[in-house]
């Protein structure tokens, strides 16, 4: 028989306290069990303030070229929406960060003065022509880094550092060696970093990967997918602006740790994709708009165990325009990359011919299908009673940058990984750089994620590419 309360000895007593000490413990378990994962909770404390659900996010701009812009303008628009303030704008042109103050100045869409109700009073953004000084503010939260692919590691390690989170655009970084120090700065310092692969926040991406972890369609084998376009004056041949002169651009700062060093060039500094001393091209550029959903899709992205890419400059493209110099990155690539669990994913991606392959994944037990906001699971005929065909249709949302975006101040919000973070963003950007490697090297890259040495197929080591390894570089 149990003693009554008021009868409990010693004995008892220390029995009550470990029983209540066990169930706390299984509370504190099984509520962890329903919590969404806390995006970088066992981090050490960085600088930066911790903003609340109702926290208005205060953001500053790195780079406010067209792709920055791009976000100077959609950022503004759904300002009132998103609850952000634009405090500041860098760029090494004068030209552009007038441009980019003049837009944010303007009165965001809704009724006249909702800017200075919902936003505050200060409609002017600062001007900073060193990202550094802009970093310095105490008062932003997030950056979005939109400069040139050389500049995005020093940025983001400089914003990280400052305790800012941080928006970079795709690739993550130039080199590989770039991308681990900044996975090692964001697992350090628990700051939420996404990249600018929108397709990311493509409802049907995830959905996919919903099907895959459901093992509906069995182990997975085969993957696929494109970015094709075809401009018949070479792809990336932007027009020079007059402005763009030694007086407004500071030339030296923009080339920043580029080894192979050249005088002014306002055909590379508005054509800078062309080249390979601050871009990959094909791989740098169209490649992580598909590789990112595609390896999200899988459910379970994975570092590469093996990658090989060819590439070639065959068609010209750029010689079609007078004066216009020719590149140096491939206009036709394709690559191979193997993961360890068995699955090879195959993407292609040209500037000379638009026509692309079908974005699907291929299971043991069933394919599915991806296009538009459409998503079809067809089951392999020896498995058809196994498994059901599915249709889903009108998946929303879609692709946006406007969407991309809220998903990110959404994710600083919740302290949570976003659609394009950091676990993702590291293994696409090893698929990127060991792709840049393979073509230009003529190597297939194996790779091991517990040391992140990368060999050739007799076992000999290669040190990633970086300034200075390559002439072009």
């Amino acid at each position: 028989m149990d003693p009554k309360p008021n009868e409990a000895g010693g004995d008892s007593r220390r029995e009550f306290i470990r029983k209540s000490t066990l169930a706390a413990a299984a509370v504190v378990t099984t509520a962890n069990l329903f919590k969404t994962p806390v995006y970088g909770q066992s981090q050490a404390p960085s600088p930066g303030r911790v903003i609340g659900a109702n926290d208005r996010i205060v953001v500053g701009y790195i780079g406010v070229g067209g792709q920055g812009m791009s976000h100077v303008r959609s950022t503004r628009e759904n300002a009132v929406e998103n609850n952000i303030a634009q405090a500041a704008v860098c760029d090494v042109s004068k030209r552009r960060m007038e441009d980019a103050a003049a837009r944010i100045a303007k009165e965001p869409a809704g009724a006249p003065g909702e800017r200075d109700a919902i936003l505050g009073p200060a409609s002017k953004a600062d001007s900073y022509k060193e990202h550094q000084k802009l970093l310095e503010r105490k008062d932003i939260d997030a950056v979005m880094i939109s400069t040139v692919d050389h500049w995005h590691t020093k940025c983001t390690l400089d914003a990280l550092s400052a305790g800012k989170h941080v928006f970079v655009e795709k690739p993550m970084t130039r080199y590989l060696d770039e991308a681990f120090q900044i996975y090692d700065a964001v697992k350090r310092t628990g700051k939420i970093l996404t990249v600018g692969s929108q397709g990311c926040s493509d409802a049907k991406w995830h959905k996919v990967a919903e099907m895959i972890k459901a093992q509906k369609i069995g182990q997975l084998v085969l993957g696929q997918g494109s970015y094709m376009r075809n401009n018949p004056t070479g792809e990336w041949n932007y027009e020079i602006q007059k402005w763009c002169t030694p007086a407004d651009t500071d030339w030296k700062h923009w080339l920043g740790p580029v080894h192979k060093k050249i005088e002014f060039s306002a055909d590379h500094y508005f054509r800078w994709r062309k080249y390979y001393p601050y871009c990959a091209g094909l791989l740098g550029d169209l490649f992580p708009h598909r590789l990112h959903p595609l390896m999200l899709a899988t459910g379970n992205p994975e570092f590469p165990s093996r990658v090989a890419s060819i590439g070639c400059r065959k068609v010209h493209t750029d010689l079609k325009t007078p004066g216009t110099p020719e590149r140096d990155v491939p206009e036709n690539v394709q690559l191979l990359a193997e993961f360890p669990s068995g699955l090879t994913l195959m993407v292609t991606s040209a500037s000379v011919n638009e026509v692309g392959i079908a974005d699907l994944i291929r299971g043991h037990k069933g394919t599915i299908y991806m296009a538009g906001n459409r998503v079809e699971l067809k089951p392999e005929k020896a498995f058809s009673e196994e498994i059901d065909p599915e249709t889903i249709s009108d998946i929303k949302p879609g692709e946006s940058i406007a969407t991309h975006e809220k998903d990110w101040f959404d994710s600083i919000r919740a302290n949570r990984q976003p659609n394009a973070g950091i676990d993702l963003a590291i293994k696409v950007q090893t698929v990127v750089s060991l792709g840049e490697m393979s073509e230009r090297l003529n190597i297939m890259c194996l790779f091991d994620e517990k040391t992140r040495k990368i060999t050739t197929g007799d076992g000999r080591e290669v040190k990633p590419i970086t300034y200075g390894t390559l002439e072009l570089s």
